[in-house]
């Protein structure tokens, strides 16, 4: 990945034209980053050069040159033909196309739901089957427990590192998700060992 050579302010980001643009997750990861979010908004602003964006962002020149090296990294900030730092807008432009050309891809009945199950997890689940998040509201949430308690045989005893492969290859906290399973009843515990006990069967 491409670094920022920006060691004071005559210094400019890099503007590599073949690099591919950053997801939305990407770019929310990105700009969660107080500092980078900063220095983002005030090259928006007008801001040209590194030092001028410390001084809008209110930050020191080593803080505000680091995160202006993330952005640029990202292909977020670049060099204007006049040789001022700009925003790409079109990063942000492409993200947020691809992330709902993803969305519409989402056919969670291709993964095993079933149509009520797909009317909620179709904001949760990835094109690649994975959930994208865990759901804060407990009514939808069961409904992603329900959907990922299929993955258990019924009649069958698994033991947990069985469980939480099973449960990883969807998200990585399978931890919290083994937990919310056993808490809703729809698996058993004991001695380390889980069962299926709840959830939709086929018949």
């Amino acid at each position: 990945m491409p670094r920022a050579n920006l060691s004071g302010s005559g210094s400019r980001p890099p503007a590599p034209a073949d690099q591919p643009a950053p997801s939305a997750a990407k770019l929310v990861g990105l700009l969660a980053e107080e500092a980078r979010l900063r220095c983002l908004a005030a090259v928006v602003l007008g801001a040209t050069a590194p030092r001028e964006v410390a001084e809008r962002a209110g930050l020191d020149l080593r803080a505000a040159v680091k995160a202006l090296e993330r952005l640029a990294a990202a292909g977020l900030v670049v060099t204007s033909a006049g040789g001022g730092l700009v925003v790409r807008a079109d990063r942000f432009q492409r993200a947020a196309r691809d992330a709902a050309r993803d969305r519409a891809e989402v056919q969670p009945e291709d993964f095993g739901a079933t149509p009520a199950q797909a009317l909620v997890l179709r904001n949760f689940v990835t094109a690649g089957g994975r959930l994208a998040s865990i759901p804060t509201s407990r009514s939808k949430r069961r409904v992603v427990l329900d959907f990922l308690a299929a993955r258990f045989e019924p009649g069958r005893v698994y033991p947990e590192p069985d469980v939480n492969a099973a449960l990883a290859a969807v998200h990585p906290d399978h931890a919290a998700l083994r937990r919310y399973l056993v808490d809703e009843g729809f698996l058993e515990r004991r001695d380390g060992f889980y069962w299926r006990s709840g959830g939709t069967f086929e018949v």
